[in-house]
């Protein structure tokens, strides 16, 4: 049907540039040979053009703008979009991938085939009642979230206790808390070999919230339960959006038990105190300023998201983005706030993140890139790089995150929640799964794929908000109640599964090794302070209030033999050739646990 002077809004450009940049991606891919269609590797993304793909996404926008103010195309694009993406993944199915890729290829076709014969759901937003909560509720939601706490502190503290965390990644930041509580500076020796400031490698001043804990107890075990104390605080905002999106008291306290029961929250905590902890609340937290529309808390939430580390700034930019698309596709007259704010966050993210990138290029360590390698095509070790080989290519992003090591990943954070964070035709909200998929599943690096790293906590943060107002959509309160009890169940029943088993291990092993590990401690503690020490991994923890520490696998000889003593495990790996270096070097043994370690004290000239 011919019409006139269609109005075009936000929804159409978006439709039309999306089915533009998928022909525009189909025409580079189809130019290649068949034998260079493979995903695995760099060499199918070198031979395509960037420029060429802006160019045909750009022409096509224009053309598809144009025909559709002539005639209502919105049907026929949206089928387009889905037939488009089914011949990409056959053509890069029959290049050759694996099962899981073909299962992640039918599930995004299915998606769009939901998309393409219903559309986007553009209604307004419903105000939702905000139900009061019952007293049982409130107490019952806190003494789950004291549980959780005293499960994570037990965990990690015996952790320390049982001699098991190593330099990297915790050695290291008991050392840097003994820094700044002596000299207020986040300094270290242990982590690079020399002393530096840890903020040359990350930076993260929102360690700086723990030190007045610290300071009143200043033992490593001390920053595991500050840790924990972190994690446990993120149902405090989690109850506050459920409450704004019309869940019940009762549907709250279920929402909260899925949080604290999810495996990669309290799986994070595996591998000791990260600054990671602080996501899952923050940006929590963020949420829900967002919803109250409460610039005080938005910003608050915003600014001690971004000192997490520098990487946080993609949480704050995607939320940034997802609140600045999601206003301007509910844009109703005289509402520019949320578009404002949403723009702020975004451009203050963007800002931040090349201000502290180029800080930690220049003056620092430098900036992790090698974690995306297999998307780093040009050999430029630069995060553009990444965002142009996804633009040109989105079937090799969508081939990294089916790469099967990560199938238990995929698993067990999606499969507790029911798939929930899927569940909307609100298409807009798919934009906050863009943490997951970017630092979870399209790195090839293995510790961000796994449960029991601290990679997990931001998206983690992002997944469960998405439960939320998914759940909120659900018409009925007993399919919410439904949806909720399974996921609880499905979440605990994963719970003791994969992290009870791995956590009780600790307990068990300090209760076995006990008085070994009592002597370990008095042998170590006869070492003075002033000392400078080099000594083996698990060993670092315990000596960590010292100015100079060194890991004696990763320091170089100068410092090792720089050092009034050194700790010896007897099972460091090149022990032997340590120990003749040592006694060449005028060390001699000062002390010995059999089996155990060997304390070596220089000798006096």
């Amino acid at each position: 049907m011919l019409r006139t002077q269609q109005k075009i809004d936000l929804s159409d450009m978006i439709r039309h540039g999306l089915l533009s940049w998928l022909t525009a991606v189909m025409v580079e891919y189809l130019r290649l040979s068949s034998a260079m269609r493979s995903l695995e590797g760099l060499q199918s993304m070198a031979e395509m053009s960037f420029f060429r793909v802006l160019v045909l996404t750009a022409c096509g926008t224009a053309v598809w703008t144009a025909v559709s103010l002539r005639r209502n195309m919105v049907q026929p694009e949206r089928w387009a979009i889905a037939g488009i993406f089914g011949v990409l993944a056959a053509v890069s199915i029959a290049a050759g991938a694996g099962w899981v890729y073909v299962g992640i290829c039918v599930a995004v076709a299915a998606g769009l085939a939901v998309y393409a014969k219903q559309g986007w759901n553009g209604a307004p937003l419903r105000k939702m009642p905000e139900y009061p909560a019952r007293r049982c509720c409130i107490w019952i939601t806190a003494g789950l979230a004291v549980l959780f706490f005293l499960f994570v502190s037990v965990w990690t503290v015996f952790r320390v206790l049982s001699f098991s965390t190593p330099s990297y990644d915790f050695g290291l930041f008991s050392q840097m808390f003994y820094y700044m509580k002596e000299t207020g500076f986040p300094m270290t020796t242990l982590e690079r070999d020399g002393l530096l400031s840890h903020f040359h490698v990350h930076m993260s001043p929102i360690y700086y919230l723990m030190l007045p804990f610290y300071m009143l107890a200043p033992h490593p075990a001390v920053l595991q339960i500050l840790q924990a104390a972190v994690l446990a605080s993120a149902v405090i905002p989690l109850w506050k959006i459920g409450r704004i999106h019309g869940l019940t008291d009762w549907q709250r306290m279920l929402l909260c038990g899925i949080l604290l029961l999810f495996p990669a929250f309290s799986g994070g905590t595996s591998y000791d105190l990260h600054e990671n902890c602080f996501l899952t609340p923050l940006i929590l937290w963020l949420f829900y300023g967002i919803d109250r529309k409460s610039a005080g808390i938005t910003g608050a939430a915003a600014v001690l998201t971004l000192l997490v580390k520098e990487d946080a700034a993609v949480y704050v930019a995607v939320i940034g983005l997802w609140v600045t698309v999601s206003a301007a596709l509910h844009h109703r007259k005289g509402e520019n706030r949320s578009l404002y704010a949403g723009m702020m966050l975004l451009s203050g993210a963007v800002g931040w993140f090349l201000l502290v990138t180029g800080f930690l290029a220049n003056i620092g360590d430098g900036v992790m890139t090698y974690r995306y390698e297999n998307f780093i095509y040009d050999g430029s070790a630069s995060l553009m790089t990444v965002i142009k080989a996804v633009l040109m290519n989105p079937m090799k992003a969508l081939y990294e995150c089916a790469d099967p090591d990560k199938l238990r990943f995929l698993i067990l954070t999606m499969v507790p929640l029911l798939g929930l964070p899927l569940l909307t035709r609100r298409y807009e909200r798919y934009l906050l799964l863009i943490p997951y998929i970017l630092v979870n599943l399209m790195s090839d690096y293995r510790y961000q794929y796994d449960l029991f790293f601290q990679y997990s906590f931001g998206s983690t943060a992002c997944l469960m908000y998405l439960t939320a107002v998914n759940l909120a959509d659900f018409r009925g309160e007993l399919r919410r109640m439904t949806a909720l009890a399974s996921a609880v169940v499905v979440s605990g029943a994963c719970f003791c599964a994969v992290i009870v088993p791995k956590a009780e291990v600790y307990p068990q092993k300090y209760r076995d090794h006990a008085a070994s590990y009592g002597e370990i401690r008095e042998k170590l503690s006869q070492i003075p302070e002033e000392s400078a020490v080099a000594a083996s991994t698990f060993y670092t923890t315990e000596l960590s209030g010292r100015r100079i520490l060194y890991d004696v696998k990763y320091c170089s000889e100068e410092h090792l033999l720089d050092c009034d003593y050194v700790v010896l495990s007897e099972s460091e790996k090149d022990r032997r050739n340590l120990e003749e270096l040592l006694h060449r070097e005028s060390y001699e043994a000062a002390d010995r646990i059999a089996g155990v370690l060997t304390i070596y004290q220089k000798s006096a000239p």
